[in-house]
């Protein structure tokens, strides 16, 4: 999963660095493997660098968490986007909904990408969830459990 993210990082680096916007990775330094199609992997992670780029502002900033113990992964995208209302940080999950109108407008998408993620998530068994971020944006928790082979 670490070089999965890596490789991520290196894919979205450019967009990223046209916004001005700052990513901090932290990751252990011992192997994070799960039991976990690959492909589906690359999608979560490439749905949530997109989520970053249309809502995090420009001079904004980007916190990646990649931790794992023997029971579970946590990975954690952590931004100093505008933030979302507390009741409505839940919803984001639900198809097609999108977060004040305006927004919505000026990033474009369907509404469709954290939804996707969700049905990834759930898929391997994980959780997917929002909360306030200190940064002022949304931290985005997700919990994939450490199945054997």
């Amino acid at each position: 999963m670490k070089d999965l993210l890596i490789k991520s990082v290196q894919t979205y680096f450019q967009e990223f660095n046209k916004k001005n916007i700052k990513i901090r990775i932290e990751v252990a330094q011992e192997p994070v493997n799960i039991y976990a199609d690959k492909e589906r992997m690359q999608q979560l992670l490439s749905n949530l660098f997109d989520n970053s780029l249309k809502y995090t502002n420009s001079g904004g900033q980007l916190i990646i968490r990649l931790v794992s113990d023997k029971k579970q992964t946590t990975i954690e995208f952590e931004d100093s986007e505008p933030g979302i209302r507390e009741e409505e940080l839940n919803k984001i999950f639900e198809r097609f909904y999108r977060v004040e109108t305006s927004r919505s407008r000026k990033t474009g998408g369907s509404g469709l990408g954290l939804a996707i993620c969700k049905n990834i998530v759930e898929a391997h068994g994980g959780t997917i969830s929002a909360f306030p971020s200190s940064m002022g944006g949304v931290l985005i928790k997700i919990i994939l459990p450490q199945n054997e082979l």
